[in-house]
């Protein structure tokens, strides 16, 4: 009798037989949650402990897990968000049930937005209080997980210890699925509390599925790009969350295809590469080229908003579009759309696509941006050029940045030369600093640099006590211009004045300085250097530079 290979018998060896038969004593079903977390992998968590989630707590003093405590939920989330963009691994979050899940929601929609794996764990009211009753529970909600089944990748619920591992490994494949994403995972009181006699979980393998191109598309889309004569690439987040810039380098090359990077898709392409149009999207120059294209690859971009100039981008020629994400394929333009892993069809095309040749290409690309510099040189805008190249000259090579919704994050968007992390999926303020936390305690070898508005910076405070109390080599630019600036400039040019976006604030460097953080006020003239001292220097610390910045105007209009 033959068996396939569905038919495998796992037989335990003597030892786990052992260890199984006499689970060490004291342990509760928090335990359960950590050992498979540990056992997925997971060496770092982040959260904020509550009271109905003490139990999960509990179980990582005993456990092997570094634990990271941010002050707010929010912040939390958007430190695992940036955790998981930096290692690609999954980032566990720890959350208390009503109020402190419902905290991590606007982090969560950003990791959402971005790609990026996080397992928010969620305790919840005792197994009693379920079912949508008002049984008057503290931190009660009628139907917790709904508040979040529109925001994440997965919902997975428990209701007894025997779920717990199976529910974790489900949830921990689902965040890792291309397009990775946030998923959640809530667990009752009662059951993190109690006793439990399960034996200790043993190490697993959630491995996801690669999400493989139909060949047929791609030979279609091979075909295409094999016959264009005007071929252009667009680079979206797909690519760098699937690690596939080299992929995309040598088919770029092998096409000899300009491309050109999106806001979420920076440090997907070389910066000064012949065939590099950077990311100047929101630029009317780089979109008549694209539309220009009569085969337009799009590789791990939905075109949303941004990456479509505001939805005035109309391609002209053929599009081929490749998207882990189903839901983006072909959702804002007609398309062959093949449903892949960005890493994965780049490949099947690099295999199966001849070479081309066209000595034109680097030349249209160097035109076009020329084009874009001398519009943006006829704006008066040399204060704002002069800040951002300030910036670039002081961080050293291979650090990373983290952006808030700010002007500056705006200018940077378009101008900053290679990787660079932001909000711009969702959108939300508060993301640049707790988001820097997150990504030095990925890779600490690193300094690590969050620049926010004065507006934005207010969301996040209090992480500098984390900051400190973490010693981590985070250091913070905050631009004060004394309000919500780019609200202040939309709301001028739409209504002719601005309301609700001039802000009292505190004197960023005393009150950082009363956190332990060291400070310092700066000026475009010293920016480079006091910047380049600050990240020179071990720890957390904050440059505070005040600063009136204006955006470049807009060609969607």
């Amino acid at each position: 009798m033959t068996h396939d290979h569905h038919d495998v018998v796992l037989r335990p060896t003597p030892r786990q037989v052992a260890a199984a038969l006499n689970p060490p004593p004291g342990r509760i079903g928090g335990d359960l949650v950590v050992e498979t977390l540990a056992g997925l992998g997971a060496t770092t968590v982040f959260g904020l402990p509550g009271q109905h989630a003490l139990a999960l707590f509990d179980a990582v003093r005993r456990a092997d897990l570094r634990y990271i405590g941010l002050r707010v939920e929010n912040n939390a989330g958007f430190a695992a968000d940036a955790y998981g963009r930096i290692t690609g691994e999954a980032a566990p979050l720890l959350l208390s049930t009503g109020p402190g899940a419902l905290t991590s929601l606007a982090a969560l929609q950003e990791a959402a937005a971005a790609s990026s794996p996080v397992i928010a764990i969620s305790s919840q009211v005792p197994t009693a209080g379920l079912g949508g009753g008002r049984h008057g529970h503290l931190h009660e909600l009628r139907d917790q997980k709904a508040s979040f089944r529109d925001v994440v990748k997965s919902v997975h619920t428990v209701r007894g210890q025997s779920q717990i591992p199976s529910a974790i490994a489900a949830a921990w494949e689902s965040a890792l699925t291309a397009p990775h994403g946030p998923v959640w995972v809530e667990i009752p009181q009662d059951v993190l509390l109690a006793e439990t006699a399960l034996p200790v979980v043993t190490p697993m393998d959630a491995f996801p599925e690669d999400i493989v191109p139909r060949p047929e598309l791609t030979a279609v889309a091979a075909e295409l790009l094999a016959g264009a004569a005007r071929p252009a690439i667009i680079a979206g987040g797909g690519v760098v969350r699937a690690d596939a810039s080299g992929k995309l380098l040598a088919l770029a090359e092998k096409l000899d295809a300009p491309v050109v990077t999106t806001f979420g898709g920076k440090g997907a392409f070389p910066w000064e590469h012949p065939l590099s149009l950077q990311s100047w999207l929101e630029d009317r120059h780089t979109t008549d080229f694209l539309e220009d294209a009569d085969v337009l690859l799009v590789v791990g971009s939905g075109l949303g908003e941004l990456s479509s100039n505001y939805h005035t981008f109309q391609p002209r020629g053929r599009t081929v579009q490749i998207e882990a994400d189903l839901g983006k394929l072909e959702s804002n333009h007609p398309a062959l759309g093949i449903h892949a892993d960005a890493r994965i069809a780049l490949q099947a095309l690099l295999e199966t696509v001849p070479e081309r040749t066209d000595a034109t290409a680097a030349e249209r690309v160097r035109t076009v941006l020329a084009k874009v510099r001398a519009r943006i040189d006829a704006q008066d805008l040399g204060e704002e050029q002069r800040i951002l190249a300030a910036v670039r000259e002081a961080l050293p090579a291979g650090a990373p940045s983290f952006w808030d919704m700010t002007i500056l994050a705006y200018w940077a968007w378009s101008a900053w030369p290679g990787a660079m992390h932001s909000a711009q999926g969702a959108g939300g303020l508060g993301y640049g600093f707790p988001a820097a936390l997150g990504a030095a305690v990925a890779d600490p070898s690193h300094p690590v640099l969050a620049v926010s508005g004065d507006g934005g910076a207010m969301y996040s405070i209090a992480e500098l006590a984390t900051a400190k109390q973490y010693d981590l080599p985070v250091t913070w630019l905050i631009v004060d211009d004394g309000g919500y600036g780019i609200l202040r400039e939309y709301m001028t040019d739409t209504f002719g004045e601005a309301t609700a976006t001039e802000l009292a604030r505190p004197d960023f460097v005393a009150l950082a300085e009363s956190f332990g953080v060291p400070a310092v006020r700066t000026s475009a003239d010293t920016l480079a250097a006091d910047l380049s001292k600050a990240l020179a220097t071990p720890g957390p610390s904050v440059v505070v530079l005040p600063a009136l910045l204006k955006m470049f105007a807009p060609t969607h209009l």
